[in-house]
């Protein structure tokens, strides 16, 4: 349930939603391949010029690989997971803070039997996401770190927090 009345206070309620929040699809873009994700504007107001939604990944799901021009802000709010950024594979989990660069291939997976949520903040006015092409696609996976993480494998991470395999 969403209303047109702005709100100074919204109450927190059950299973990670609040008053007044509605519980939407994650994507009404047919093209973007995604699994199991909901999504929830938190804040979205022309004053802010910015856009604050949490995110659910329902376990084994994953967001769409895409990039665009602008920034995400994301804290890791419930669960765990991995994340691609750019070229780097990392294990994420709760207060974990992940920022994704403009034009950065990116990627968020609710590895094994826990959900991913997260708190994302974007500007209010953005580009739309760009998929990979077949091309894109070819580059990503000759890194075999990368290749596992598309393939949905869980992975393991090392010292360095980079994910293998």
């Amino acid at each position: 349930m969403t209303t047109d009345q702005p709100t100074h206070y919204r109450k927190a309620e059950q299973d990670f939603r609040w008053e007044g929040v509605e519980k939407m699809p994650y994507k009404e873009d047919e093209r973007a391949l995604f699994k199991a994700v909901t999504r929830q504007i938190l804040f979205s107001d022309p004053a802010l010029d910015g856009e604050l939604r949490y995110f659910e990944v329902a376990p084994g799901g994953f967001s769409t690989l895409e990039r665009h021009e602008h920034v995400h802000a994301v804290m890791i709010f419930r669960g765990h997971g991995h994340c691609l950024i750019g070229d780097t594979v990392r294990a994420v989990a709760e207060r974990d803070l992940v920022s994704v660069p403009p034009m950065t291939w990116h990627q968020f997976r609710a590895t094994g039997d826990a959900l991913l949520g997260f708190l994302c903040l974007v500007n209010a006015r953005r580009d739309k996401p760009q998929l990979p092409t077949a091309d894109d696609l070819a580059v990503l996976v000759k890194d075999p770190v990368i290749a596992t993480f598309l393939g949905g494998t869980p992975a393991v991470s090392t010292s360095d927090d980079q994910t293998k395999t």
